[in-house]
């Protein structure tokens, strides 16, 4: 910026393989000149960079994108081509963000062209190590421990997903009415950085789980399900 400014587009995670980074560079590339205004979010992240909506001058839109990209990060999110993910803080600013996800995702865009790895396919998630990954499936088991607790999506013995929750932000999800007793056995959506320790595992911040209705399933888990019977 002319400024000087360095800033990082708000409650947005940009895609960490090759081709969809590219997709959104070249998405970023069409509004190259504009002008933007810079609205702050919060603290600087890390690197000293402002995290802000930066949204493009009302005269320069006809010029340089269309209406649906004058929000540089509701348009990434909508067109696919990037995630609405809260980065170091517990909960997205703009949580509205995730209602444009969802429509990205229903239609198939970008990112969401692909089917979600399922949290109970351990030999899938394991090829994502390092990665992002937004997966979905049932939670078999919670467990609570002192310090973390721990939601797992396989049986014991089995290769699946686990995700891990710090004691403060369990704490915050259980003063949004979320409990043992009311994952076990619930459908979710989870979001974070997977790694491989003895198995798949990601650590998910505030926002980083959602709970989904039954019809919002994409595909029956009739094995999961004979599982949870038993």
């Amino acid at each position: 910026m002319v400024s000087g400014l360095r800033a990082v587009l708000d409650s947005l995670r940009w895609p960490d393989t090759p081709e969809a980074a590219s997709a959104a560079r070249a998405w970023l590339e069409t509004r190259r000149g504009a002008r933007v205004t810079v609205v702050p979010r919060g603290q600087p992240d890390r690197w000293d960079r402002a995290r802000a909506d930066l949204l493009v001058a009302e005269g320069d839109i006809a010029e340089v994108a269309d209406l649906a990209g004058a929000d540089l990060a509701g348009g990434l999110i909508g067109a696919g081509l990037a995630y609405a993910d809260a980065g170091e803080a517990d909960s997205l600013c703009r949580p509205g963000l995730r209602l444009v996800e969802a429509a990205a995702r229903a239609r198939g865009l970008g990112l969401w062209g692909v089917a979600l790895p399922a949290a109970q396919d351990g030999p899938a998630l394991r090829a994502k190590a390092g990665h992002f990954v937004v997966a979905e499936g049932r939670i078999r088991h919670v467990g609570e421990r002192g310090a973390r607790t721990y939601l797992d999506f396989a049986a014991r013995g089995t290769d699946g997903l686990t995700v891990t929750v710090s004691k403060r932000t369990w704490r915050m999800m259980r003063a949004r009415g979320l409990s043992a007793a009311s994952l076990e056995g619930r459908r979710v959506r989870v979001r974070g950085l997977l790694e491989v320790r003895r198995g798949p595992t990601l650590e998910v911040a505030l926002d980083g789980l959602e709970t989904l209705e039954e019809t919002d399933r994409p595909e029956a888990d009739p094995e999961g399900e004979r599982g949870l019977r038993r």
